[in-house]
C-alpha cells in the first residue's frame, strides 16, 4: 500500500469512510443473507425510513450494494461480498487487544 499514489489512497479512505457509519453497517448485515426491499431492510435493522433510504443511496453510490426495481418495490443486494471479510479482520483485531488490554489489567492488580 505505500507505494499507491495520493489518489489512490484518496479512493481507499473513500471506501472506508462509507463503512464507518454504524446504521450502514446494519444495512449490510440485513442484506448478508440475500436480497431485501426497503420495507425488509427497515423491519430487520430497526432503523427508519428515511435514514434507510439515506444509507442505501451512500452503500449503492458507492458499489457495495445494488438497487433493482421488481414492479413497484426496490430490491436491494450486495455487490461486494469482501465488506464480511474486512469485517471479520477488524473483529479479530479487536478482540485480539481486548485480550492484551485485559492481560495488562490482570497484571496491575497482581
Amino acid at each position: 500500500m505505500s507505494s499507491l499514489p495520493i489518489t489512490a489512497l484518496s479512493q481507499v479512505a473513500e471506501y472506508f469512510k462509507v463503512l464507518s457509519e454504524v446504521s450502514r453497517l446494519q444495512v449490510l448485515c440485513a442484506l448478508k443473507d440475500g436480497t431485501k426491499n426497503v420495507s425488509e431492510i427497515i423491519e430487520a435493522t430497526g432503523l427508519g425510513s428515511a435514514n434507510v433510504s439515506k444509507h442505501l443511496k451512500i452503500l449503492t453510490q458507492a458499489g457495495i450494494i445494488q438497487r433493482h426495481p421488481q414492479g413497484v418495490s426496490v430490491y436491494y443486494r450486495l455487490n461486494d461480498p469482501i465488506i464480511f471479510e474486512l469485517c471479520e479482520l477488524v473483529c479479530q483485531r479487536l478482540q485480539i487487544q481486548v485480550q492484551q488490554q485485559s492481560q495488562v489489567f490482570q497484571a496491575l492488580e497482581l
